[in-house]
């Protein structure tokens, strides 16, 4: 381990490599890097703004950075043509979520670390920040609301008596409350709201089945909170 540190330190030297096998060893390593940051995206995004374009980009921007930066390397005269070049270009694209922004800025950084053969940065870079937002998402940071979305329930009277759903609502949530019930008639269907938090929010929809065969009741639906809506 204390050998592998010392070669990526000694790669990271003030003048840089401009080899071939140099250049190549920087291409994998920003590809490697880019697919791990948009793997990283699209398992820890939530809402409704996702983008398979967006989720590539982030690949090749990691890549054209690194790229831009092995062409730059020390020398003035290369980093002022490609800024005088690069302003050419207008970027219009306008990110519907400030975490997608986050995520750019780390993919340039990322870049100009292994374009700049601070190989050793972009590793630890890339650890931290793929371990804090792992965090953040794991701990549902910032979320506001205790529950996850609401629960309709179409009921016979006999069912909103007896509650006998309400073992399926024990194993599928941490925990319910009901927020609304209103009666039709004597005859007639009741209809109960629940605020629900559940074990597993992916399952939403087997909950919704499993009510479904309980006698009794009539209809089930679940609505999951948007966590990124701005009212």
């Amino acid at each position: 381990m204390n050998g592998f540190v010392t070669v990526l330190e000694d790669m990271s030297r003030s003048q840089p490599d401009q080899s071939i096998e140099t250049l190549v060893l920087a291409m994998l390593m920003s590809w490697s890097v880019g697919m791990f940051m948009a793997w990283l995206y699209g398992r820890t995004h939530s809402g409704m703004s996702y983008s398979r374009s967006f989720t590539q980009a982030l690949v090749l921007i990691t890549m054209v950075v690194a790229l831009v930066m092995f062409i730059i390397g020390n020398s003035i005269v290369a980093a002022f043509g490609l800024l005088g070049a690069l302003a050419i270009i207008r970027f219009r694209n306008v990110l519907k979520d400030t975490r997608d922004t986050v995520f750019v800025f780390c993919a340039l950084a990322l870049g100009m670390a292994i374009g700049s053969q601070r190989f050793h940065v972009a590793i630890v870079g890339v650890a931290f920040f793929a371990a804090v937002t792992a965090l953040l998402t794991w701990t549902r940071f910032g979320v506001r609301s205790e529950f996850d979305g609401h629960l309709t329930l179409t009921l016979s009277p006999a069912a909103a008596a007896a509650r006998p759903f309400a073992a399926l609502l024990d194993r599928h949530c941490r925990r319910f409350r009901l927020v609304s019930g209103r009666a039709s008639g004597r005859e007639g269907p009741a209809r109960c709201v629940y605020q629900i938090r559940l074990r597993d929010p992916d399952r939403h929809q087997l909950l919704v089945d499993e009510l479904a065969r309980v006698e009794g009741v009539e209809e089930a639906h679940v609505v999951i909170n948007d966590e990124l809506t701005e009212l």
